[in-house]
């Protein structure tokens, strides 16, 4: 027997409720209530001095962070010239800085370190998160916060949202002289399908989340494009991904490929057997190979 008229009317109905109230709980979650990850790891575990600080966003917004100066050259009893270098760390979606901390403390034997937690997560004040859309106003609040400090010479190093938000900024600041952006996304409308497990529907859920960010933020989805502004970065750049990466997909990484094909100082390390977050034994030796060349 074949169903009724109101039957199919209700199994649509069905289908669109769920489809609604799924992308409008997805866009709760991630961005007006994401997760609180506040870490109890501090620079002072690893032995090292730093300062805790703030500095405000140009859309009022009090941002929480370490300034860790490069440790004191014991046998000149003074730092060296190179101490105006530092290296900006940024953390990656729902976490703070101190999740990143253990990864990058190493650069600490050459570089002052500056970490913050990104509006909305760790410590830093903000009703929302954006995944990187408005987090590209932190890392500038961040820039000039260390001019302030008369330090001109930074590098950025970024980990999935972070190194999104790394690319994106890179362009509109000029005092930022090399970027390594690892396993970033190409661009948020793309990366919005990930968020969704479900093979058949999450696209439709995806376009609806980006209905809610436009409606609610004015953001739109497809304007947050690292892959965009790629193609305007001009200095040092180092893209890291892992084929296996099971949060942002191999594909991300090679369409940021194609975007710098135009930049002679873009470089690739493109790996087989890591998944997201995790490092291979050359790690720390490649990334400070990357910035003492071009920092």
């Amino acid at each position: 027997m074949k169903p009724s008229k109101r039957t199919l009317m209700s199994l649509l109905f069905i289908i669109i409720f769920f489809l609604l109230a799924s992308s409008l709980l997805a866009f709760y979650s991630y961005v007006k209530n994401p997760p609180k990850v506040v870490s109890d790891i501090t620079p002072e575990r690893y032995g090292l001095t730093y300062e805790e600080v703030s500095f405000i966003t140009k859309d009022n917004l009090t941002l929480q962070g370490w300034f860790i100066p490069r440790p004191f050259d014991r046998a000149q009893g003074r730092q060296q010239q190179t101490d105006t270098k530092t290296i900006v760390a940024l953390h990656g979606w729902p976490a703070d800085k101190g999740n990143i901390f253990p990864v990058i403390s190493f650069l600490n034997q050459k570089y002052n370190l500056f970490l913050f937690d990104f509006r909305a997560l760790g410590k830093s004040e903000g009703k929302y998160s954006t995944v990187g859309a408005r987090e590209q106003e932190d890392l500038l609040a961040a820039v000039e916060y260390l001019k302030s400090r008369d330090i001109d010479q930074i590098g950025v190093w970024g980990f999935s949202m972070g190194a999104a938000v790394a690319l994106m900024t890179a362009p509109k600041a000029p005092e930022i002289q090399a970027v390594i952006a690892e396993t970033s996304y190409a661009s948020l409308d793309r990366m919005a399908p990930e968020a969704f497990r479900f093979p058949l529907i999450k696209y439709p859920l995806a376009y609806l989340t980006g209905v809610w960010a436009k409606l609610f933020l004015g953001i739109d989805m497809k304007s947050v494009s690292p892959v965009e502004s790629a193609k305007h970065i001009d200095i040092p750049v180092l893209i890291i991904h892992s084929t296996n990466d099971e949060v942002i997909p191999f594909s991300h990484a090679e369409l940021l490929k194609k975007a710098l094909k135009e930049n002679p100082k873009a470089e690739f390390w493109f790996q087989d057997d890591l998944i997201h977050g995790q490092l291979s034994s050359e790690y720390e030796l490649r990334i400070l190979d990357f910035f003492e060349r071009n920092l």
